[in-house]
């Protein structure tokens, strides 16, 4: 290649690669590989390679170790042929451990530390007895833990702010507390997460560590009159302020039972029948969420059928800010279990395109009024992104609650699929499966009123969740 040539290569590559600081482009790249599109792992993979030739350019082995890493993980998720690479991350691992073996116990103290930082993620936050527990996945070190106070004196403003060498597995999140003005979960820094408690007044702040949660409990000096004794829940509390209330009380949400009547929908172990399972749950849905302050309606509060298309139709009349339609899933496998929420798709799986069909097949009728040559100009992008971010919502909800007093609670985790039930609404809408009811014991507890009750809140949080990361 001419001289003149490469000068010009390098240049190009300077300008685009550039533009972002590694530290900030690694960052970008994780927060893309973290998102449920395919188009979000193709950017994180470009943005990976991207990194892995800035490595090359600044000869840093510890951003190529990275670069490595991503190329391999998000190009294994888009079926790329990434071996080339897993080969040099396997042998420049393996002299990179064999050129550094460090000589003094301080030294190996020290890279313990770099490996704890750049591997430990957050895998649970939730309330307990008060206190905010958040579940890592490796051992927490104390030092790992920094945690200083800020006061606004022109605002008024105090603010409680925790360090923590750590990433996180989901987007930024908003907590509530009651007597506390906010709560804020972010990642700072592609390895330092970050807790802000900011209150109009004086919060007495403790906090421990233990194993692997770090255990914060934040007393404030003055609570809200409208706060009370506060709940073992998820990532948000029952609402109690009055904005809160007020903000709840101009949301409607409607609540859709499966199936129904001359339609039983899934029959399984001891013949329950999937009809009445999920009309259960509805119902407890439907006394959560007015207890909370929230406008609900149900396509149906008894055993009747409803024709798929009128109950998008009805949420619509409503004028519904959120519809959950709520099943109850089946298989030929006795062994299949777990919960799964959707949102609607063109499906990309076989595993949604079954379950699609199982749950579409009871009304013939609908199947031709949405032809599949017009089905995708039901579709709105940006409920779609909507819906996608209200089935993550409550699918963590629903297995945080669930968590709490079941240990084996299988996650199926946010899919998408062509469900008729939610083409036609103009709101964000999802399909959440909530449970196998051909299991034997998942379908036992789908038949108690207990168990009920826990999903029912689990989709209650869900919904706080949804509203206020999105208000």
């Amino acid at each position: 290649m001419p001289k003149r040539l490469v000068i010009l290569f390098f240049l190009f590559f300077s300008v685009s690669l550039f533009a972002l600081s590694d530290g900030a482009l690694l960052h970008k790249a994780e927060k893309e590989f973290a998102g449920k599109q395919k188009s979000d792992i193709f950017r994180a993979y470009n943005d990976y390679k991207n990194l892995y030739l800035r490595s090359i350019m600044n000869q840093d082995e510890a951003l190529k170790i990275k670069a490595l890493q991503g190329i391999v993980k998000s190009g294994t998720k888009l079926h790329i042929d990434v071996t080339p690479y897993k080969k040099e991350l396997s042998s420049f691992t393996k002299r990179r451990y064999v050129t550094q073996r460090p000589k003094k116990s301080k030294t190996s103290k020290q890279i313990k530390k770099v490996k704890l930082k750049a591997t430990n993620k957050l895998r649970l936050v939730y309330w307990k007895k008060g206190r905010l527990v958040l579940r890592f996945s490796h051992k927490l070190r104390k030092h790992q833990v920094n945690y200083f106070k800020l006061y606004d004196a022109d605002k008024n403003v105090y603010k409680y702010v925790f360090d923590v060498e750590a990433s996180m597995m989901t987007r930024s999140q908003r907590l509530v507390k009651p007597g506390i003005r906010s709560i804020k979960l972010a990642q700072f820094k592609p390895n330092i997460l970050r807790i802000v408690f900011k209150n109009d007044s004086v919060v007495e702040m403790h906090f421990k560590v233990t194993g692997k949660e770090l255990v914060i409990n934040a007393r404030p000096t003055k609570v809200s009159q409208a706060s009370g004794k506060s709940s073992h829940v998820s990532a948000v509390s029952n609402i109690t302020s009055p904005s809160q209330r007020k903000a709840s009380q101009s949301k409607t949400i409607v609540i859709d039972a499966g199936h129904g009547g001359k339609d039983p929908g899934a029959s399984g172990y001891r013949h329950y029948k999937e009809k009445h399972v999920v009309l259960g749950i509805a119902k407890y849905v439907r006394d959560y969420l007015k207890r909370r302050g929230y406008h609900v309606y149900m396509t149906r509060d008894r055993d009747y059928f409803i024709k798929l298309r009128n109950r998008t139709k009805f949420a619509n009349k409503k004028k519904a800010d959120l519809f959950i339609s709520i099943h109850a899933n089946a298989s030929k496998n006795k062994k299949a279990k777990g919960v799964e929420t959707y949102f609607l798709s063109p499906s990309r799986s076989n595993r949604a395109k079954k379950v699609a069909a199982m749950e579409n097949k009871a009304d013939i009728d609908d199947m031709n009024y949405y032809a599949r040559q017009s089905f995708l100009s039901f579709l709105n992008n940006h409920k779609i992104v909507a819906s996608n971010k209200l089935a993550i919502d409550l699918q963590q909800s629903i297995l945080l609650e669930l968590r709490k007093h079941y240990k084996d609670v299988t996650d199926g985790g946010v899919r998408e699929g062509p469900f008729w039930v939610l083409v036609g609404a103009q709101m964000p809408a999802v399909l959440i499966e909530v449970g196998f009811i051909t299991n034997p014991a998942e379908a036992k507890r789908l038949a108690s009123k207990k168990y009920q009750r826990h999903i029912a809140k689990g989709i209650a949080d869900g919904v706080e969740r949804y509203f206020i990361k999105n208000r």
